[in-house]
């Protein structure tokens, strides 16, 4: 008898998920099965279910990339991990490792990326096929729960601080204090930097500063980019936007100092409003920063295990995804949700 599992199964774009039983795949050469017990839920599986990026994932598919697991099986010729490992299968699935942007550890960007629940199906069930050359080998004082949204928000921010090159010391503007944003203030003390959260929300920004932000600023004040100005001396040597608001991305530019640097991982719909002059005028650097590579994913998830990072999850089960969906459309969910597999 073929054995089944549980999952949450997009069949067509737009439409609530649809709860299947399934056969559990088997690994084929070079792959792993990977039993889940935690995934995280993204704004990305959003776009991924709605259909609303260029390249569309092929129906029907099953989404999730903040899955953490128990590797459980192995293809033919897997060396790489072991039977019982705890490991991540995260958006990065899998890449061709030779081309010019693999060989320089930017594989995010390989033109033959597979990515985990939208090209590949993910974690939004019990079981998974994984590569086991792209996946996050999980610290073992985190569990599965507290991993889950490391390895795509919490990669994603970690890289994004980086990308901005601040020196530990200097300014750096967090824009937007939700399930990116609230990691992205943790990551950006631990590296030793000075942290201006900027949000539209008073609950958050007052999260932020709980979280050790240095300071603190209304999004929707008029005069918001010359208080970040004044309490950086300046503008910030670096700024993270995670917010999805083009409103957002406009004044981040404005809060930038002068030979700074501006990193966008948000994804809001519409043209980039980018005032040309002061970008050109104050020699500001403008970068897109897209998750991170496997060495980032090590790192991020180090500082977790040293308990300077964690982010802040509300458990869910399985059956609850499509309300989980349309909290996280209305902007209800404060900061990550994790479907948790292992008691329910």
């Amino acid at each position: 008898m073929t054995q089944k599992m549980h999952a949450a199964v997009v069949e067509a774009f737009g439409q609530p998920l649809v709860m299947k039983e399934l056969a559990i795949p088997s690994p084929g050469p070079g792959q792993i099965l990977v039993k889940t017990e935690a995934c995280g839920v993204c704004h990305t599986d959003l776009h991924a279910v709605d259909g609303d990026w260029p390249l569309k994932p092929t129906l029907p598919f099953i989404p999730g990339h903040e899955a953490i697991g128990i590797v459980v099986a192995l293809g033919a010729g897997v060396t790489a991990v072991k039977k019982g490992e705890r490991v991540g299968v995260p958006w990065l699935h899998s890449a061709c490792g030779h081309c010019e942007f693999c060989l320089a550890a930017r594989e995010p960007v390989c033109a033959d990326a597979e990515f985990g629940g939208y090209t590949q199906n993910g974690g939004f069930a019990e079981y998974i096929i994984a590569d086991p050359n792209y996946v996050a080998h999980i610290p073992t004082n985190l569990t599965p729960q507290e991993a889950a949204p490391l390895i795509c928000a919490g990669i994603t921010t970690y890289k994004g601080i980086k990308e901005t090159q601040a020196k530990p010391g200097e300014w750096i503007v967090i824009s937007g204090i939700g399930g990116l944003g609230h990691l992205g203030v943790q990551y950006a003390k631990a590296m030793g930097l000075q942290v201006c959260a900027v949000d539209i929300d008073d609950g958050k920004l007052a999260h932020a500063q709980q979280l050790g932000a240095d300071a603190i600023v209304n999004a929707k004040a008029a005069d918001a980019v010359e208080a970040v100005k004044k309490l950086t001396g300046g503008g910030a040597h670096g700024v993270l936007i995670t917010a999805p608001s083009l409103v957002a991305f406009k004044q981040a530019v404005g809060m930038t100092r002068k030979w700074g640097t501006c990193v966008l991982v948000g994804l809001p719909p519409g043209e980039f409003p980018t005032p040309l002059f002061d970008v050109v005028a104050n020699c500001i650097t403008i970068r897109g920063s897209f998750v991170g590579n496997r060495i980032d994913m090590a790192e991020a998830l180090a500082f977790a295990a040293k308990g300077q990072v964690k982010a802040d999850i509300e458990l869910q089960p399985l059956s609850a995804i499509n309300d989980v969906f349309e909290r996280l459309k209305k902007g209800e969910v404060p900061s990550r949700v994790v479907i948790d597999f292992t008691t329910h």
